[in-house]
C-alpha cells in the first residue's frame, strides 16, 4: 500500500516540483528558499498521504501546502525584520489573505500565471553568474525535478560534487543579488543564450556521452527533451526556443538506431532508419516550421536543426541532400564561428564533392590549436582518407583519434576501424 503511495508522490513531484518552487520563489523572491519550501510540502505529502491517502488533487495539495510553508516564512522574517505593515505586503504577493482551504486548492492553483513563474525560475536557473556545471546541476535539479543522486550518475560525478555545486551556486545567486525576473531588452537575448545552451549541453551529453562505458545516456536526452518542450511552451514567440526543440527532437528520433545489439556505435550512414522514431521526427519538423514562421534571420540552433532535417527527411543515406547540408554550414558559420562547425561543414563537402574536396578543408584544420584534443577531427581525417584508399594514414589517424575518445564505446570502436585497414 505505502509503496504505491510513495510511487505516487515520486510521480507527482517530478511532474510538478517545477511550478511549485517556480510559484513559491515569486513570493520569497529566492530560490533556494523557495527549494528549501517546497521540499518542505513534499515531506509533508510522505508524512500524511500514506495515512490520508492520496488527495483528489495532488499537485494542488503541493503546491497550497507550499505556500502555507512560504507565508509561515514571510511572517518569521518580518517578526525577525520588525519591519512593521511588511506582511501585508508580502500576503498580497502571495495572492491571499488567508490560508485557503484545500477545496479550493485547484481553483487557486489555476489562477497563478504558472507560466511567467516557470519562465522566471528558468532564466535564474541559468543565469550567467554562474558557472556552467553550476547551471546545468540546479537546473536539473529545479526544473528537472531530479535528486542529487540521478544528477550524479547521469554525469558520473560523485554525488557529493553535485550537492556543493546546487549550494554554491544557490549562494551564489543570493549574494549577487540576482532578481527573480524574465530579462527584458537586449538583456534578453543574452540571457536566453544561457537558458538554451543549457539544455542542450544536457542534451548532448545524453546523445553522445564524453565519458563512461555507455555511448548513450537516454534518460538525459529525455530531460532536455522535457525541458526544451517546456520553453516552448512559455516563451511560445522564440524562434530558436523552437529551433533548439526541432533539433533535439530529430536528434533523439535516431536512438535506437545508433547502437547494435551489443552497444556498439553505428554511423549515420549505416543505421537502419526504419527504426528512426518518425513521431520524433513529425514533431521535430512541426518545430522546425513553427522557427520558419517566426523569423526570417535563422539562429545557431535553427540552422543545425535544418541540418538535422535534411537527414530526417531522406529515407536512404544516399538520398541524403548533401549540397544543402554543406550551404546550411556555411550559413551556421557567419551566425556561430567555430572549427567544430568548419570540420562539419568538411564532411558535408566530402560528401558532396569527393573526400578529397573534403580532405583539403580538414589539413586546413590540423593546426588549429581549439581542435587539437578534439577526438573527431582525426576521425574524420582518418575516413576521409579511408575514402581514398589511404589505409595506413587513415590506421594512424583512428588509432590517435582512440587515444583522444574518453567515452570507452567510442574508443573501442576507433581502433576497431583502425584494425579493419591493417595490411
Amino acid at each position: 500500500m505505502h509503496s504505491g503511495v510513495h510511487q505516487a508522490i515520486a510521480t507527482v513531484w517530478r511532474i510538478e516540483s517545477a511550478r511549485i518552487t517556480a510559484s513559491v520563489a515569486r513570493v520569497v523572491r529566492d530560490v533556494g528558499v523557495a527549494e528549501e519550501l517546497a521540499q518542505d510540502a513534499l515531506v509533508a505529502a510522505l508524512e500524511h498521504w500514506p495515512q490520508d491517502g492520496v488527495p483528489d488533487n495532488p499537485a494542488a495539495w503541493l503546491m497550497i501546502t507550499a505556500k502555507r510553508r512560504a507565508l509561515d516564512h514571510l511572517r518569521h522574517r518580518q517578526m525577525a525584520d520588525d519591519k512593521h505593515g511588511g506582511i501585508a505586503a508580502d500576503m498580497e504577493a502571495l495572492g491571499t489573505t488567508h490560508v485557503p482551504d484545500f477545496v479550493d486548492a485547484l481553483d487557486e492553483a489555476r489562477q497563478d500565471d504558472i507560466g511567467d513563474d516557470l519562465l522566471r525560475l528558468v532564466f535564474t536557473a541559468c543565469h550567467p553568474v554562474l558557472s556552467t556545471d553550476a547551471r546545468v546541476a540546479l537546473t536539473l535539479k529545479l526544473l528537472g525535478g531530479l535528486t542529487t543522486h540521478e544528477i550524479a550518475r547521469a554525469f558520473l560525478v560523485p554525488e557529493a560534487t553535485i550537492a556543493q555545486r546546487i549550494v554554491r551556486a544557490k549562494r551564489t545567486l543570493s549574494d549577487a543579488g540576482v532578481p527573480y525576473e524574465v530579462p527584458r531588452g537586449d538583456a534578453l537575448g543574452e540571457r536566453l543564450a544561457s537558458v538554451l545552451e543549457v539544455v542542450y549541453l544536457v542534451f548532448n551529453e545524453g546523445y553522445t556521452a564524453t565519458s563512461g562505458g555507455d555511448w548513450m545516456r537516454p534518460d538525459l536526452c529525455n530531460e532536455a527533451l522535457r525541458l526544451g518542450r517546456m520553453l516552448a511552451g512559455i516563451a511560445p514567440q522564440q524562434p530558436e526556443v523552437h529551433g533548439l526543440l526541432a533539433l533535439m527532437e530529430i536528434q533523439a528520433s535516431r536512438t535506437a538506431a545508433r547502437t547494435d545489439a551489443e552497444g556498439t556505435p553505428v554511423l549515420l550512414a549505416e543505421q537502419d532508419r526504419s527504426r528512426w522514431d518518425h513521431l520524433l521526427i513529425r514533431r521535430g519538423l512541426a518545430a522546425l516550421d513553427h522557427a520558419d514562421l517566426l523569423t526570417t534571420e535563422p539562429g545557431a540552433y535553427h540552422l543545425q536543426a535544418a541540418i538535422a532535417a535534411c537527414h530526417a527527411r531522406a529515407g536512404r543515406a544516399d538520398a541524403t541532400d548533401w549540397a544543402r547540408i554543406a550551404a546550411l554550414y556555411g550559413e551556421l558559420l557567419k551566425v556561430s564561428p567555430s572549427p567544430v562547425v568548419e570540420l562539419n561543414r568538411a564532411v558535408a563537402v566530402s560528401m558532396n564533392a569527393g573526400p578529397a574536396a573534403g580532405l583539403v578543408l580538414v589539413d586546413a584544420l590540423m593546426k588549429n590549436k581549439a581542435l587539437r584534443q578534439y577526438h573527431w577531427l582525426p576521425s574524420v581525417r582518418g575516413d576521409l582518407l579511408a575514402r581514398l584508399d589511404r589505409r595506413e594514414e587513415a590506421r594512424a589517424e583512428f588509432e590517435r583519434a582512440a587515444e583522444l575518445a574518453n567515452n570507452e564505446r567510442e574508443k573501442t570502436f576507433l581502433m576497431e576501424r583502425a584494425a579493419a585497414l591493417r595490411g
